[in-house]
């Protein structure tokens, strides 16, 4: 009797096994200070779109880590809805007003026209042509207006 060839189509080809576990990934990596992934999200509701604007929640590691490398600007708040969750900054040095979100307002207080800010750019996708106000902080409250806290509590400047 001859032995069988070990190429022979009978016999089927056994899967390649590494000598080590495979490298497991889960998608999107966690990256640290990076903030986006680590809330549990709940599925969108039927009629419910997704923002496109990139807010602090939403921006990616790579655009928040170069806003917070960039220049810090200043500027006046123009208006600011806090119902619609944006406003707009004019500012200091001329050019177009540049959009805040609510997110992106750092302090207590809510930002009223006529206020000084402070603030650091970063495009807004996905052509990265405008640019929106990031990590915006008020420095001077407009004198003689009512602001307002974030909580509600009304206060005269």
């Amino acid at each position: 009797m001859s032995d069988p060839d070990p190429s022979s189509p009978a016999d089927p080809p056994l899967p390649l096994a590494s000598p080590r576990t495979p490298l497991q990934l889960s998608f999107p990596f966690l990256r640290e200070g990076s903030r986006v992934w680590e809330r549990e999200r709940k599925p969108p509701q039927p009629g419910e779109l997704p923002s496109p604007l990139p807010t602090k929640r939403t921006r990616t590691y790579s655009a928040t880590v170069r806003a917070k490398s960039g220049p810090v600007f200043k500027g006046v708040c123009k208006n600011f809805s806090r119902s619609q969750g944006h406003g707009f900054i004019r500012p200091s040095h001329g050019g177009e007003d540049i959009f805040v979100h609510i997110s992106d307002i750092e302090g207590e207080y809510v930002p009223m026209e006529g206020d000084e800010v402070t603030y650091k750019v970063c495009p807004i996708p996905p052509k990265n042509q405008k640019i929106q106000a990031v990590e915006v902080v008020i420095t001077h409250l407009n004198p003689g207006t009512k602001h307002e806290t974030w909580s509600g509590q009304i206060i005269s400047s």
